[in-house]
């Protein structure tokens, strides 16, 4: 199982809350484009699933 970012659910107008509780530094965002996942860092811990107000960051 990996997580993906739904870009159709992100707002992409500010910083991405869920970058700051990545444990691993998985989650990254350029300026505020749709934040990007690490596939080789990312744990699958959830937290960023959890976190998401959108819900634009889910398992797939």
């Amino acid at each position: 199982m990996s997580v993906e970012v739904v870009h159709a659910r992100c707002p992409q107008n500010h910083p991405c809350p869920s970058v700051r509780v990545c444990p691993t530094g998985a989650i990254r965002q350029s300026g505020f484009a749709a934040p990007t996942i690490d596939a080789e860092r990312c744990t699958n811990c959830g937290r960023c699933v959890g976190f998401c107000p959108m819900g634009a960051i889910r398992r797939r």
